[in-house]
């Protein structure tokens, strides 16, 4: 085939993009998300505790979810105990 015959363009390899916006309209630019402020009355904290004390705390859980408590997790059993404790009630560490 001679050169000056030849197309310097492929009119078909923008097909997509003509559909697209001939036929299905121009793609809205992406919005980008709100920044949503981080909540002030909980901070998220990592703590180590022993495997045993950490089976404990699952099977307290699961047994007051047996008991009806469907919403109890971790954290709350914790709040829980943290409210409760009586510091002036406990003994003085021997050193």
């Amino acid at each position: 085939m001679k050169e000056d015959k030849l197309l310097g363009h492929d009119p078909l390899s923008d097909s997509d993009s003509i559909l697209s916006e001939e036929y299905y309209g121009r793609r809205a630019a992406p919005v980008a998300a709100p920044v949503k402020a981080r909540p002030t009355h909980y901070k998220v904290i990592c703590i180590s505790m022993y495997t045993r004390d950490i089976e404990d705390l699952d099977a307290k859980v699961a047994e007051l979810k047996r008991r009806g408590w469907t919403k109890a997790n971790k954290s709350q059993l914790i709040r829980l105990a943290l409210s409760q404790i009586d510091l002036d009630k406990l003994p003085t560490p021997r050193q």
